[in-house]
């Protein structure tokens, strides 16, 4: 099918970090306050079915920079590099003539194999732990959009650290008020907790709407594609390292004024490993062969309904040398209406940061609480 946009636009990519994808306002949370998120989800196209290929941040990473599933890119472990010899996007969108940009949190390797024009990492302390991330927020964004000449197309991605663990402490949500997961064991540090990661993904929203704000006050926004998803599934127990629904399954809003229908909605199952090629085609690229996405343009342009039959999922895990490995492989196919997965060492105990980490006390409040109540409650 021809590219259906008239005219090759800007892309923004605004990726969080373990941002669940029924937590906020656009996907049904009727408390989290995700005000930028819900408004481009009024201007553009949600997806309901949208998943990584892996529940881990780099390898899912990896996967969104270049188009291949984990074990064909190589760095399907966590902090693996991806091969050598794999193209990478800033080195397709170089090609198209795009300026591409990276802000933020840059968890993909070895980092020469994605020579951004221009990449802006910040390091910052939290919780007396440093991380990777936007040091004064959507600062970095800000400026760099403000500065920027337009010369060229802009190809440009922003990681965000949250909500990722460590949250900020909340100020602003009740636990008493929050509805918890079905699944979820109801403990005061299980509420305790999740209005801290609430209060995490009203910051991510924050640096949402700035950098929402500075693209209009640039006037950019008519002609920009403009993708809000996350990397993986949250930090909370069946999820983030597991290949349960939780772990894989993503936010996922697109906007294109004009080129997409506001406040549309589609069932269409696609993969983080679609994003490259649907960009591509987007700038009126030539589709890669040999990669593992399909573009999925023509669901957003609304000539099609339906996109990939099953939708594939991964985990290895972590270097067996950290102190909690991770170390519990899976594989696992979604279909439109089941999720299949397979152990491959199921003589293996399951263990993950969560149920064992002890380097981290963030992971530690509500499981541990979850433990002890199931001591003497039949239901936990």
């Amino acid at each position: 099918m021809g590219n259906s946009f008239r005219l090759p636009p800007n892309i923004i990519l605004f990726i969080s970090d373990d941002h669940g994808w029924r937590d906020s306002g656009a996907y049904g949370d009727p408390h989290v306050r995700t005000p930028h998120l819900d408004r481009l989800a009024r201007e553009g196209m949600r997806f309901t079915h949208a998943f990584a290929a892996s529940p881990l941040c780099s390898p899912s990473r990896c996967v969104i920079q270049t188009g291949l599933m984990p074990h064909r890119n190589g760095g399907h472990e966590f902090g693996d590099p991806i091969r050598r010899d794999i193209k990478t996007m800033p080195e397709y969108f170089r090609e198209l003539g795009y300026f591409t940009a990276h802000i933020g949190k840059f968890h993909q390797g070895p980092h020469d194999r994605f020579p951004y024009d221009h990449i802006d990492r910040y390091w910052r302390k939290k919780d007396g732990e440093e991380f990777l991330a936007i040091d004064d927020h959507s600062g970095p964004v800000v400026r760099f959009l403000s500065t920027y000449d337009q010369c060229k197309p802009l190809f440009l991605v922003v990681c965000t650290h949250p909500p990722h663990t460590p949250w900020v402490k909340n100020t602003v949500y009740d636990p008493a008020e929050i509805l918890l997961p079905p699944n979820f064991v109801d403990t005061p540090e299980t509420r305790r907790d999740r209005t801290d990661y609430y209060s995490d993904i009203t910051l991510m929203d924050a640096i949402l709407g700035d950098v929402m704000a500075a693209v209009d006050e640039k006037g950019m926004r008519e002609n920009t594609l403009f993708v809000c998803t996350s990397d993986q599934g949250a930090n909370w127990p069946f999820a983030k390292w597991c290949v349960y629904e939780n772990g894989l399954r993503v936010p996922f809003v697109v906007r294109r004024p004009g080129e997409i229908a506001p406040g549309s909605t589609t069932d269409a199952m696609i993969s983080l490993a679609d994003l490259l090629p649907t960009c591509i085609e987007a700038a009126h690229g030539t589709l890669p062969n040999g990669i593992d996405g399909k573009s999925f343009l023509s669901v957003l342009t609304g000539e099609r309904e339906r996109h990939r039959p099953v939708v594939f999922g991964t985990h290895t895990g972590s270097d067996a040398g950290l102190e909690m490995s991770n170390h519990c492989p899976a594989r696992t196919i979604r279909t439109a209406t089941h999720r299949y997965i397979l152990n491959l060492s199921p003589e293996t105990t399951f263990t993950n940061h969560i149920t064992g980490c002890k380097s981290g006390s963030y992971y530690l409040p509500h499981w541990d609480s979850w433990v002890v109540r199931a001591r003497t409650d039949p239901r936990a």
